[in-house]
């Protein structure tokens, strides 16, 4: 077998781990294993989230010594700065790793640059492998810090005839089961979610993400309520299941700035309707999860308001990447149309 070969099995191992990790918590899913001169693993590890050890110092652990012509295979380019933990690169280096194969290089500000260091102290660096599976099994991370802001999720569940509620502004339940059990583990893996003031008002959710058996997950979503509307702390949203806050604004940048800032790398916004309007209308989302009901209610109240759409010509283009059977209901991902 050729090194190229081995180095594509040990990417594919480190991919695997690095689903063992978190995808909450600001920082990137990264698996790693070393090598030993003879390309065989003796070593592997992940990063278990924010302020513990990375892949590669986590692989390194597990060795009382590191032996000569060794080789650590990592999915994303050794960091190369200090925050909650030290360098990798620089880890690497004083391990005594002769070589580092990695997939895809790293898009902070801060924390790229860790191949040349690795080249600098002698190392010898190979980029690529595995590169187009690695990006699509970190997007949303990777989308989130290159566009510095969330990755922003929309969804909503709807009627056949595109109905968020009845006329009775009923909306319990459109969705099936299944549906409902999807979004639960949805927000088990993400930053925060949001929703309006309007929503809290009329609808009162607790916005937790709950197992079938309806025990908590162990993650909670921080909860963030998007208007100027004065809320009761008696809501439901205010317990104490999780942390919420407030934003009395409509200033959706300033929303998404401070989320930023407060290491949200993705965003689920619930609704209601004018909030989810005013994230397309801005053009401030990456996907949307419709959960399509096969049932028809009419009425007025669509599942989406005004987005500023006046023709045809002007709609926003999207396409499907995704479209499942959940239960009785149709799961339907969609992501914005690049530009030509």
């Amino acid at each position: 077998m050729t090194d190229s070969k081995q180095f594509e099995q040990a990417m594919r191992r480190a991919m695997e781990l690095s689903l063992l990790g978190p995808t909450y918590g600001g920082n990137p899913q990264v698996g790693a294993v070393i090598l030993d001169k003879d390309l065989n693993v003796i070593a592997e590890g992940f990063h278990k989230g924010a302020g513990t050890n990375h892949a590669e110092v986590d692989a390194l652990s597990k060795l009382s010594a590191v032996p000569d012509g060794a080789t650590a295979v990592v999915t994303l380019e050794p960091c190369n700065h200090t925050g909650r933990t030290g360098p990798c690169a620089q880890e690497l280096i004083n391990a005594g790793i002769k070589r580092v194969v990695f997939g895809v290089s790293d898009p902070g500000e801060a924390s790229a640059g860790g191949a040349s260091t690795l080249e600098a102290a002698g190392v010898e660096v190979f980029f690529g492998v595995l590169e187009p599976e690695i990006k699509a099994q970190l997007n949303v991370w990777m989308t989130s810090m290159l566009l510095k802001r969330p990755f922003i999720t929309l969804k909503w569940a709807q009627t056949l005839d595109g109905r968020s509620a009845a006329s009775d502004k009923t909306s319990k339940w459109i969705s099936g089961p299944e549906s409902r059990n999807h979004v639960h583990k949805l927000r088990s893996e993400i930053d925060a979610i949001l929703v309006g003031t309007n929503t809290v008002l009329q609808d009162d959710p607790e916005l937790t993400a709950r197992k079938p058996d309806g025990s908590l997950y162990e993650h909670q979503p921080l909860r963030v309520i998007l208007g100027k509307t004065e809320l009761s702390p008696s809501h439901r949203v205010f317990n104490n299941e999780a942390e919420t806050l407030q934003f009395k604004t409509h200033d959706l940048h300033e929303v998404i700035s401070s989320l930023w800032s407060k290491n949200v790398r993705h965003l689920l916004v619930e609704g209601g309707a004018k909030v989810m309007s005013s994230f397309i209308e801005a053009d401030l989302f990456n996907e949307i999860l419709i959960y399509q009901a096969p049932l028809l209610v009419g009425g007025s109240n669509a599942a989406v308001a005004e987005i500023g759409i006046s023709t045809m010509a002007e709609a926003k283009q999207l396409d499907f990447t995704e479209v499942n059977r959940l239960g009785n209901d149709i799961l339907i991902r969609a992501t914005a149309r690049k530009a030509q």
